[in-house]
């Protein structure tokens, strides 16, 4: 699992933009919000560098969170 901060995601809309987006890159990954803290779990068997140059092409530059 991967823990992200996306600073950007503030709605519902935003978290569906980015599922979206993740979906296209890896059907079988796994999304999980916490929305207040702009936080992403995200399961999937693709590089973190993939994933992180999909959310930035969606609009959502993220960091990981350690």
């Amino acid at each position: 699992m991967i823990k992200l901060n996306i600073p950007d995601m503030t709605c519902n809309h935003c978290s569906g933009v980015i599922t979206k987006a993740l979906n296209g890159l890896d059907p079988n990954i796994k999304v999980e919000f916490d929305m207040q803290k702009h936080i992403a779990d995200v399961t999937t068997n693709k590089t973190l560098d993939v994933v992180l140059e999909t959310l930035a092409a969606a609009g959502y530059p993220s960091t990981v969170v350690v």
